[in-house]
C-alpha cells in the first residue's frame, strides 16, 4: 500500500492528485504545520531525515522530492498514463516541465514570498524602513523581471497547447500546477499575460482527479 505523508498547506497536494487520477489506492498520514514558524513537525524525520513533504512510502522504500515521486508512481504505475511516448516530441516537453517546476520557476515564487514577509514582518519602526527599501529594491531589480520573463514564456508555450506536454493531460502538468497557481495567485503584479496560466489552473481543478484528492487531502493556501 502506498502512504502519504502529507502536510498540510504543502506540494504534496500534487502527489495525491497524481494518484486520484491513476485510480491508485492509498493512504494518508496527516501532518500539521506550526502555526507560528509554518515548519512542518519534527515527526516527519522520521520518515525522512529532511522532514520535509512530500514523502511517500511504498513497501520498504521511502522517496520524497515532489518530481521524484510523480516520476516513480508514473513508471511503476502508470502503464502508459500520464507520460507520453518516449523520443516524441511531448515527451522532451513533460521531462523539461517535470524538473523546471522546481529547478526555474519556484525559487523566484519563494524569493517574492521571503521578500514580501521581510516587508511586511513587524519590526522595531526605525528598522522598518531600511528592511523594507531593501525587500522593494531586490523585487524590482532582481525578482520581479526574472518572474515577469518565466510568466510569459510559460503563457506564450501554453497558448499553443492546452497542456504542457502536449494535448494530454501528463504528470508534467500536475508538476507544474502548483508553481503556476501560486504565480496567478503570488505574481500577477509582475506583468505578463495571466489569462493562460489561469486557465490552465481552471483546467486543472475542473478535472474530478483533482476535486477527489482535495477532499482527501484537505484545502490548501499558497501562501
Amino acid at each position: 500500500m502506498i502512504t502519504v505523508h502529507h502536510l498540510n498547506h504543502s506540494r504534496s497536494q500534487r502527489v495525491l492528485w497524481l494518484l486520484e487520477e491513476l485510480e491508485l489506492p492509498y493512504e494518508i498520514i496527516k501532518y500539521e504545520r506550526d502555526p507560528k514558524t509554518m515548519l512542518a513537525p519534527p515527526s516527519l524525520e522520521a520518515i525522512h531525515p529532511l522532514g520535509k513533504s512530500p514523502v511517500i512510502t511504498d513497501g520498504d522504500q521511502t522517496l520524497a522530492e515532489s518530481g521524484a515521486i510523480l516520476e516513480y508512481l508514473v513508471e511503476t504505475y502508470g502503464n502508459g498514463r500520464l507520460a507520453p511516448t518516449p523520443g516524441t516530441r511531448e515527451r522532451h516537453q513533460y521531462r523539461y516541465f517535470m524538473h523546471y517546476a522546481e529547478g526555474s520557476l519556484m525559487p523566484y515564487l519563494l524569493l517574492k514570498l521571503v521578500f514580501y514577509k521581510v516587508r511586511t514582518a513587524p519590526v522595531p519602526f526605525f528598522v522598518k524602513p531600511i528592511a523594507k527599501k531593501i525587500a522593494d529594491n531586490v523585487s524590482a531589480k532582481f525578482i520581479d523581471p526574472n518572474l515577469t520573463r518565466h510568466l510569459r514564456f510559460l503563457a506564450g508555450h501554453l497558448g499553443t497547447q492546452p497542456w504542457f506536454a502536449g494535448n494530454e493531460l501528463t504528470a508534467a502538468d500536475i508538476q507544474m500546477s502548483y508553481p503556476v497557481e501560486a504565480a496567478v495567485s503570488r505574481a500577477s503584479d509582475v506583468g505578463g499575460s495571466a489569462a493562460p496560466l489561469a486557465d490552465f489552473v481552471k483546467r486543472c481543478k475542473a478535472r474530478p482527479a483533482f476535486q477527489r484528492a482535495l477532499e482527501r487531502g484537505g484545502p490548501y493556501d499558497l501562501d
